[in-house]
């Protein structure tokens, strides 16, 4: 073949290129398998070869091709059949106009990475590449010849390395090549919203083989990702204009745009006067949701959303994300915390990233920080799809482990069994997530705020404000109307709620008073969600098993089930109790086991501290609602409580030693009817007694014993409203006086 000339049809298309997103131009197989000999200017027979024929049609020496591309496109569809990868290395210019009169092309493994100390010694390498390049010297040379022809000056056919065999040579980077066709049906699935996984998958049914399809996953990743990026610099600009109208039209309305605006290349947030003050009521808890794709370009649309006093989702601002980097994230989030005042979140609820987990360490360094435990188990589905299909019990047991077990220990134990019944130990992901657990595992985070009405509630409820508007095929121009249509339905469910929170009575189930109080100042629906609470202690018993005087330990379980017990610590003079089962702290509601020791301690109304603000009816009400003296009766139940229990303590101390002797009851029944007679004396005189010294101002005897005042000095007369004292003083003094007598009447029995 001396003097051959191969002609080549170049129609070297867009590469799928490398995960940096640039590859080598390669040539379509069908282009590859068709080539015209030309032999001194005239076309000589046509020789076709493939893959799999014409093994010796290989460089030599003195080979002429047309132009560079074509001997460039042969050297890539020899390396093909023969099984390796192929890139262009060094060139000659001329010294006389700088065009390029000589190119090398190389295996890929030719040469040796070269590490520069310069360029890696000041900072960290997140992600080292693998090492490739072994210093193969496998080579084709070319030069320019004054006719005009490209000639191999050079050929090195030996290699040292193991070629490829045919199953994998779709996997190196020169034989990578999205092809016409399969761009348009990656193009067509894009816009119907699905992901680079699922296309894929489409694509090897489609051609009959991951090998046939030409490229790989990571290729149709960086393609979408550019296409899109092309797309959006002319309808990113919508969205500035509608952002920069609703601004005229609305005062109070934020948005911020990352970079130059001007070129509309960065990250946009924005937020309206309703979502920054909504940020005033309900800002102790928030979620940010990067699962939505709101447009073909699958750009992520990401709201910020919280939960309000009808438990419903409530806006917080919104971006599009460009991008997701970490850089991206942190601006995003200190943006965002600037239009809402800079007070950031008691807890915050993301997609389990450690890219967000990283941003938010930056910018919300004290906000309690958990991934959403939906996504993990939606992601677990795909994960683990073999085991779910092996196993149907599996999915019932994962449940189990996460969401019922009731202390660390538990769950350790738990999750081991779990992984060593489904034979999971060494599973790569499961690992993950359990490094992670203490980040979306529920025993783990019950002792924080995350606004939720249960344990086991699905931990996503926040995140639906936009379900039903906004999916994976809308694009931008749709976004704004379905958008609006979102928060006007949002805005009217609200104030529905409102309306039947205030204008309807719900069924009281008990005439226990705490129940009528709660009615009066929750919502309707979080008083729904109390009463469960409330009614379900009728089938719970609190025993008390430890009193160290000050603090009371009450075990709490259903009737004839001590083996699921919770404890409830109680401490009766600051009206304050907690539960092993950590449900207030989780979701501020009272829980059912509470709620059974108050029953059982004759506690008859909530105590303030018990009703957060962020579910009452005056949510969103300037008025604190400890604040609210004027409601009478409220604050009469309130002063109730608090001298009810505080009599109750006091009382308990003497009764016991009253009950010791038959004396000892004789002088205790004495003593509290003397005492019944003083508060009808006082209530009778309206409310009003004097007082020495906080006592009554009078020669007080009780059989013998004197309480007398020495001086002028030591007696101080006060009269009060009996509503200013409480009754409590009085009541105080009589008990404490009989336990002082009681004392003297042992001592004198034992003399």
């Amino acid at each position: 073949m001396d003097n051959e000339v191969i002609e080549f049809d170049i129609g070297l298309g867009g590469g799928g290129g490398s995960e940096d997103g640039d590859g080598d131009d390669v040539l379509d197989e069908e282009n590859v398998a068709n080539c015209s000999p030309v032999v001194d200017g005239n076309v000589a027979t046509v020789r076709s070869y493939s893959p799999q024929g014409d093994l010796d049609l290989e460089p030599y020496e003195g080979m002429e091709f047309e132009s560079e591309e074509a001997a460039k496109a042969f050297y890539n569809s020899y390396a093909r059949r023969v099984g390796f990868s192929t890139r262009v290395s060094s060139s000659r210019r001329s010294r006389k106009d700088g065009a390029i009169i000589q190119r090398s092309f190389v295996c890929a493994k030719e040469g040796f990475r070269n590490l520069n100390e310069k360029r890696t010694k000041d900072r960290e390498i997140k992600r080292p590449r693998t090492v490739t390049r072994v210093g193969c010297k496998a080579a084709l040379s070319v030069k320019i010849q004054d006719s005009g022809m490209w000639v191999v000056s050079n050929f090195v056919k030996e290699h040292n390395h193991e070629l490829v065999p045919p199953d994998q040579v779709h996997c190196l980077r020169s034989h990578r090549q999205i092809s016409g066709p399969a761009k348009t049906l990656i193009d067509t699935l894009q816009a119907a919203g699905m992901g680079p996984r699922r296309i894929m998958s489409a694509l090897i049914k489609e051609y009959g083989g991951i090998s046939k399809v030409g490229f790989t996953e990571v290729d149709c990743r960086n393609y979408m990702r550019n296409n899109r990026q092309r797309s959006l610099e002319g309808d990113i600009q919508l969205l500035l204009d509608y952002l920069k109208q609703m601004n005229i039209q609305n005062p109070g309305f934020f948005y911020a745009v990352q970079g130059d605006e001007g070129q509309c290349t960065g990250n946009v947030f924005w937020a309206d006067s309703k979502a920054r003050a909504n940020y005033n009521y309900f800002g102790d808890t928030v979620t940010f949701d990067t699962t939505y794709r709101s447009n073909r370009y699958r750009l992520p649309f990401a709201p910020f959303t919280g939960v309000n006093h009808h438990g419903q989702p409530v806006l917080f601002g919104c971006a599009f994300l460009i991008n997701e980097s970490e850089a991206s994230f942190i601006w995003l989030f200190k943006t965002w915390l600037a239009a809402m005042s800079g007070q950031p979140p008691l807890s915050m609820t993301t997609d389990h990233d450690a890219v967000i987990r990283f941003a938010i360490m930056q910018v919300f360094p004290e906000t309690r920080h958990r991934f959403c435990k939906w996504h993990i188990f939606k992601k677990c589905q795909e994960k683990l799809s073999h085991v779910f299909l092996e196993h149907p019990n599996f999915e019932a047991d994962f449940h189990k482990c996460v969401n019922l077990t009731e202390s660390t220990e538990e769950f350790e134990s738990c999750w081991l069994s779990l992984v060593d019944k489904y034979e999971l130990r060494d599973h790569d992901w499961l690992q993950v997530i359990y490094l992670d657990r203490r980040q979306w595992v529920q025993v783990y985070l019950r002792d924080a705020f995350f606004a939720e009405m249960s344990i086991t509630q699905r931990s996503d409820s926040m995140n639906s404000y936009f379900d039903g508007y906004v999916n994976a095929s809308t694009n931008l121009n749709q976004f704004f109307k379905l958008y609006e249509k979102a928060v006007e339905s949002r805005t009217e469910k609200e104030v529905k709620a409102d309306y039947d929170t205030m204008n309807t009575f719900p069924v009281l189930k008990t005439p226990s008073p705490m129940e009528k109080q709660a009615s009066e100042v929750y919502t309707k629906k979080l008083f729904m969600r109390f009463q469960e609470e409330l009614v379900a202690t009728l089938t719970f018993m609190a025993n008390k098993v430890e009193d160290d005087g000050l603090v009371t330990t009450y075990q709490v379980a259903k009737f004839g089930d001590d083996h699921s017990a919770y404890y409830v610590r109680f401490n009766v003079l600051e009206m304050k109790a907690t539960c092993s089962c950590q449900m207030f702290e989780f979701s501020g509601l009272l829980c059912r086991h509470v709620l059974a020791v108050f029953r059982v301690t004759n506690v008859l109304t909530l105590p303030s501290h018990y009703i957060l603000k962020r579910w009452s009816r005056s949510a969103k009400s300037s008025v604190a609602l400890e604040d609210r003296v004027a409601d009478v009766i409220n604050y009469y139940l309130e002063s109730h409580t608090v001298r009810y229990n505080m009599l109750r303590h006091e009382a308990f101390k003497f009764v016991e030693e009253g009950a010791e002797t038959v004396d000892s009851y004789t002088v205790a029944m004495a003593a509290l009817e003397e005492a019944s007679k003083k508060i009808f004396l006082a209530v009778k005189h309206d409310g009003r007694i004097s007082l020495v010294n906080g006592h009554c101002r009078e020669n007080l005897t009780r059989n013998g014993v004197h309480a007398n005042y020495n001086s002028e000095d030591e007696q101080r007369s006060l009269a009060c409203p009996l509503s200013e004292i409480n009754n409590t003083s009085l009541l105080l003094f009589y008990l404490q006086d009989f336990f002082t007598f009681t004392k003297e009447k042992e001592k004198e029995t034992e003399r």
